[in-house]
Order: structure tokens, then C-alpha cells, then sequence
């Protein structure tokens, strides 16, 4: 069999299945909805009911717009863990491994639907963004650099969503991981500088992944340096990404037994 023959048969059902995510995503009207709005309200509401009060040395609509961008992304992407738990729990799964259609290609397509379900929703937030004021000065570079991190943490996080769905018993068992990546945010350079975290969060906030992928988001955007953030960021996305991977792989052919 050709490399091109094999490469066809791995791409054709991952297609399919993609395919498959999207139309059952665009039933699901409240999802939807959910994720593209709480994040547009959770942006006006600190931008409107807490800018004034919070100093980050700069206007604070450009200070917090790239941190809702990520809890954007990591809000959409955990939505895939629901959604793979649920096609676990309601047999299709069975039907599917009937058709010779393999793991990989499954979990594919629900992570390339969720991550252009998230694209949608990271452009709605950046319009409402620059239509309250957000004022990037990024240059054609800065933008296609921002974009390739932003892209790459919602593929490692669609995967790692992919995998906590694998190993949930339940699709409300799998919900709880929404709420987790919705917190992960906080802790972090998000909404205030890390500097003015007590003593006991700093080295979290510091430290975590989506820190250095806000501060990269933040330098690009603004046309400032950004050291070496975005290949701790990439780091980290690679990281997830490769055991999220792995992981899935080992929990659908254990749950598929």
C-alpha cells in the first residue's frame, strides 16, 4: 500500500467525521450561544465594571482583551470533552468501529469541529473587542505569530478535552473540566498583573501555561517584546498536546474493548 493510499484512508473518515461535529455543534443552539456570548459579557463586565479601578499601566480594554481571547479558547475547547462522552455513552462509537472507522479519526474530527467552532468565537470576541476600544498595533508578522500560538493551545486543549471525555463516565461527569479550564484564567496575568497576586499564587500564576500564552498574545498584539514567552507557550502546547494525544489513544481502545 502507497503512503498516499494509507494517508487518504486516515484522512477520509477524519473528514467524515468532522463533518459529522459540526452539523450535530450547529443543532445544539444553547452551546453555541454559550460559547461565543459568556465570553463577550465576561469582557464588558471587567472592562466596564473594573477597568477603571484595576491600574495596568496602560488602557485597560488593551491590557484585557488578549486574556479573554484565551479563556475564549479554553472555554469552547473543553466543550469537546462533553460532547465525546456523550458519543461513548450513546453507543455510536460501536456503530462507528463496525464501519472500520479507527479512534483516530474519530477523535479528529471532533477536535477539528471544536477548534473551528472556536475560531468563530475567538473572531466574534476580538471584533467586540476592537469595537470597544481594543487598539492593537501589531504588524502582518505579529498577527499571523499571535494567531499560530492561539491556534496551537486550542488543538493541544481540543485533544487534552478529547481525552478527559474518554475517561468520564458520564457527559456531566465531563462538564465539571468546562468549569476547570474556565477558572484556569484567573490565576494568571489574565485580568491583573501577576505582581499583585498575594505571595502564595504568584509562582502559580507565574508559572502555569496559559501565563506565557497571554503574555505572548499581549507583546505580539501591542508590538512589544515578548522574550521568550511564546516558546514557553508553544512548549506547553507541545507538552499537552503530545500526552493528550497519547493518552486518548491508550483510553478509546481501552473503553472500546
Amino acid at each position: 500500500m502507497s503512503e498516499t493510499t494509507a494517508a487518504g484512508r486516515l484522512l477520509t473518515p477524519a473528514l467524515t467525521m468532522t463533518g459529522r461535529c459540526v452539523r450535530i455543534g450547529r443543532r445544539d443552539v444553547d452551546a453555541v450561544i454559550t460559547s461565543m456570548m459568556l465570553p463577550v459579557m465576561l469582557m464588558l463586565v471587567f472592562v466596564y465594571f473594573f477597568g477603571g479601578a484595576i491600574n495596568t499601566g496602560t488602557q485597560y480594554v488593551n491590557y484585557v482583551v488578549p486574556g479573554i481571547l484565551v479563556l475564549c479558547s479554553a472555554f469552547g475547547s473543553s466543550g469537546t470533552a462533553v460532547r465525546v462522552s456523550e458519543d461513548m455513552k450513546g453507543g455510536i462509537i460501536d456503530r462507528f468501529r463496525s464501519l472500520d472507522v479507527g479512534g483516530t479519526s474519530i477523535l479528529a474530527g471532533h477536535v477539528v469541529a471544536s477548534t473551528l467552532r472556536n475560531v468563530f468565537s475567538t473572531a466574534l470576541v476580538l471584533s467586540v473587542g476592537l469595537l470597544i476600544g481594543f487598539r492593537p498595533s501589531a504588524s502582518a508578522a505579529g498577527w499571523i505569530a499571535a494567531a499560530g500560538i492561539l491556534l496551537a493551545f486550542l488543538v493541544a486543549l481540543s485533544w487534552l478535552s478529547a481525552a478527559v471525555g474518554l475517561m468520564a463516565g458520564t457527559p456531566e461527569a465531563a462538564s465539571a473540566f468546562t468549569f476547570f479550564m474556565m477558572f484556569l484564567p484567573y490565576p494568571s496575568s489574565a485580568f491583573v498583573r501577576v505582581e499583585t497576586m498575594p505571595t502564595w499564587l504568584h509562582g502559580f500564576a507565574e508559572h502555569q501555561p496559559v501565563t506565557p500564552l497571554i503574555e505572548s498574545l499581549r507583546g505580539l498584539l501591542h508590538d512589544q517584546p515578548v522574550g521568550t514567552a511564546p516558546w514557553t507557550a508553544l512548549a506547553w502546547c507541545g507538552a499537552i498536546l503530545a500526552v493528550a494525544v497519547c493518552l486518548s489513544g491508550v483510553l478509546f481502545r481501552v473503553r472500546t474493548r
